[in-house]
This record gives C-alpha cells, sequence and structure tokens, in this order.
C-alpha cells in the first residue's frame, strides 16, 4: 500500500531507462509526473501469482496518453488491473483534488475490472472531507462481493459500482475514466407542461387584477 507524491518532477526517468532491476519495461512514464513510475515499481516487487498493490493517484493516472497510456494498456492488457475506486474531494492533506484507488492483483481470478465511484459518500469538514464508517463499508463490501465472484461482468449498482470486462476497457480506448462505466447522471424531474401552463395563465390574471386595482388607485389621487 502507498500513496507516493502526486504526479512527481523530476522523478529519475533519466536513470530508468537503464534500471538494473528491469522495473520499467512496460515503458518509462514522463518526466514530470511519476506516477506510473511507483506503480511499475510496486508491481515489479509484488509476489507472483498472489501480490497485490493498492496506490493512492490523481485522476490523471487513468486516461493520460502517451508514454503512460501505453504503461496503462500494457499493465491491463497483462490482467493485473483489478479495481479503480474514485474518492471524494479534500479527503488529504496538501491537495483538495478528488483521488484514486488503484488495486492491482497478480493473482487475479478473473479478466474484468471493478469500477467504484465513492466519491459522493462522505462527511463533510470544515477543512477536510471524511470517509465515514459506513462508507468505507460500503467500498469494501463491494470489493469483496467482486473478488468472491459475486459481482460478474456488467453487473452494476447504479450509480455506484460497474464490473467492465476487458472488450469494454479496449473499446474505450483503455481510457478508465470512471464516469465512462458508472453512470452517475442524474434525470432531471419531468415536467408536467400542463400544470406549467396553468400556472402562468394564473399569474397572468392576477396581474391583470393588480394593474387594474393600480389604475383605480392613481385615477384616485389624480392621475
Amino acid at each position: 500500500m502507498a500513496n507516493p507524491p502526486f504526479s512527481l518532477d523530476k522523478w529519475g526517468a533519466d536513470q530508468a531507462e537503464h534500471d538494473q532491476y528491469n522495473r520499467f519495461w512496460r515503458g518509462i512514464p514522463p518526466k514530470s509526473k511519476g506516477n506510473w513510475a511507483f506503480i511499475s515499481h510496486m508491481l515489479e516487487v509484488a509476489y507472483e501469482g498472489r501480490g497485490k498493490v493498492g496506490v493512492v493517484v490523481p485522476h490523471g493516472v487513468l486516461f493520460r496518453g502517451a508514454s503512460e497510456g501505453k504503461i496503462r494498456q500494457k499493465t491491463i492488457d497483462d490482467n493485473l488491473l483489478e479495481a479503480v475506486i474514485g474518492l471524494p474531494s479534500n479527503l488529504f492533506y496538501g491537495t483538495g483534488i478528488p483521488a484514486v484507488i488503484v488495486i492491482f492483483n497478480k493473482g487475479k481470478n478473473t479478466n474484468n475490472v471493478l469500477f467504484i465511484d465513492a466519491s459522493r459518500q462522505y462527511e463533510s469538514g470544515k477543512n477536510q472531507n471524511k470517509l465515514r464508517p459506513e462508507d468505507i463499508e460500503h467500498i469494501v463490501d463491494t470489493y469483496r462481493d467482486f473478488v468472491d465472484g459475486r459481482l460478474g461482468a456488467g453487473v452494476a449498482e447504479d450509480k455506484y459500482a460497474y464490473v467492465a470486462t476487458p472488450n469494454e476497457i479496449e473499446e474505450n480506448d483503455y481510457n478508465l475514466n470512471i464516469p465512462r462505466y458508472v453512470g452517475t447522471f442524474e434525470e432531471e424531474e419531468e415536467i408536467d407542461i400542463q400544470a406549467v401552463q396553468q400556472e402562468i395563465d394564473s399569474l397572468e390574471k392576477e396581474l391583470e387584477e393588480v394593474q387594474a386595482k393600480m389604475k383605480m388607485y392613481l385615477k384616485e389621487l389624480g392621475y
């Protein structure tokens, strides 16, 4: 488990090309953003067949292209990505931006990937938001249901979670942006046109009555 610096600049890209441990064989992240460097290191040192990696990252890790996109694609094609969990904003000291927990597993029992949007379930604080016990429990229970096979491909919890197949992720060009998989669209309440028109007619009638009274008062005052 790790919470490395977000988008670390000058993380050592020049030395990574000749890394003696070959940790960056999937690709070398950009010099100005070291997120995938930390992830690559963690994946290479995790136990084969059973090692797990949980890392807190900014959302850009999920969708940026170029070298990061290539590393992300290879990691997904290797079936290492297990879950993407979106968190509320303003959870961490030093940054107000929302973060993501990305979980990798070298011993997955499925090719699918779980997406959770937990960004709207939290307790609001004056200086900092926080996850309540029930919020954490919701995340953990959903993840365990997926790992234990109770959530299969295409299964979703409305506006909260979705299990995506490799084909779905490929169709999205390996973009892991959570809204692509978890629909958070709030349908607007249907407008009753007839009721609205009746209200308009009623207001217009009231306006006519007020204007008639105004004219009467002005006439009495000699205007």
